[in-house]
């Protein structure tokens, strides 16, 4: 089929699509009217301290960090896909009362979101994450023991670095948070069938084809691809000012970038890499509401890790930092206390 008539598939589906922001706008019409975060600064982490790190491929990531680098333990944090790191912010407010100068944090746009730079197409790879978070925690934090938590495509990322760098989960990394992620990709289940339809196929083939043309008509595209992604979002009414900051996160990734992850998300498989992320500590957390990421997905995924927490967040969506933040802080305060446990244990094996 020609470019232009996979493109005239769009307008014969989008009504379909339509459909999924309707239920969308239903769900958030029934919010009560209080705001459960109206004075809260969800731009607190753009203050931090800036850096920037270069990938291996020359790509710009924005950094941005908490804490002193003499802290005892420092967390990275591993955005998702149409997020940034504005999405932890829940988090990183809780793990600052909580652990104050005990725990530093680090967290980075990765490439092609939020304030990072744009990458070559061929290089929107799990694979490629994987080793960007490596430069990450090796431009940061160069000594001290490590605590890396990943939400959905931040996850992936998390494990293609265990198949990357076997050595840093020997010796720096003592814990790892997988939250909403799988090791295997999305083909099957989840967002991947949903994304199983002609208009997409129509996306990928002009990103692949006429990437011109995608920028030029990113109105269209988003109203194709938003919707499915918006209606993943949450299990459970919200408070609007997180919906708005998700929206915003999501309306504020380009197109391009949406389109070239979609195949690797699709694709990727780094379930090998599951016995080096087995020796550490760690939370596997999901909800049983998220239609991005099955909750069975979660089940298998702790299933190969010995030791690991597996956590099932009753409601919740694919955004479940945002709809149940004291869930998975608690549970981020657990990660942290075995980290501590585990490089303890480390640091006293290597003296024996």
């Amino acid at each position: 089929m020609t470019l232009m008539g996979r493109m005239g598939l769009l307008g014969a589906s989008l009504v379909t699509l339509a459909s999924s922001a309707g239920l969308y706008a239903v769900r958030s019409a029934g919010m009560p009217a209080h705001e459960l975060y109206r004075d809260e600064d969800f731009d607190a982490v753009l203050r931090l301290p800036k850096r920037i790190v270069m990938t291996d491929d020359g790509v710009p990531l924005v950094v941005r960090e908490s804490g002193s680098s003499r802290a005892p333990l420092t967390v990275v944090f591993v955005h998702g896909y149409c997020l940034r790191m504005q999405s932890w912010h829940l988090q990183y407010r809780h793990v600052l009362e909580r652990w104050g100068e005990d725990v530093r944090m680090v967290f980075y746009d990765q490439r092609g979101h939020g304030e990072s730079g744009m990458p070559d197409p061929k290089s929107c790879t799990i694979a490629q994450l994987g080793r960007d978070l490596g430069r990450v925690i090796d431009e940061t934090t160069p000594g001290g023991p490590v605590v890396v938590i990943g939400h959905s495509m931040g996850g992936m990322t998390t494990i293609a670095l265990a198949s990357q760098r076997p050595d840093l989960f020997e010796s720096r990394i003592v814990g790892a948070g997988l939250l909403a992620t799988t090791a295997a990709g999305l083909s099957r289940t989840g967002l991947g069938r949903n994304l199983e339809n002609p208009v997409i196929d129509a996306f990928r083939y002009a990103a692949r084809t006429a990437p011109g043309f995608v920028q030029a008509a990113r109105g269209m595209a988003r109203a194709v691809v938003t919707p499915i992604l918006r209606a993943a979002s949450y299990g459970t009414v919200v408070s609007p000012r997180l919906v708005a900051l998700s929206d915003r996160m999501l309306d504020e990734t380009s197109v391009v970038t949406i389109v070239n992850f979609l195949r690797t998300l699709e694709l990727h498989d780094e379930s090998a890499a599951l016995s080096v992320l087995g020796s550490v500590p760690s939370l596997v957390l999901c909800g049983d509401a998220d239609m991005v990421i099955p909750f069975a997905s979660s089940e298998k995924l702790a299933e190969a890790l010995p030791g690991s927490e597996l956590k099932r967040v009753r409601g919740g969506g694919h955004l479940v930092q945002f709809e149940f933040p004291e869930v998975v802080n608690r549970g981020i305060d657990r990660l942290i206390q075995r980290g501590f446990a585990h490089d303890i244990s480390t640091r006293r094996a290597a003296i024996v």
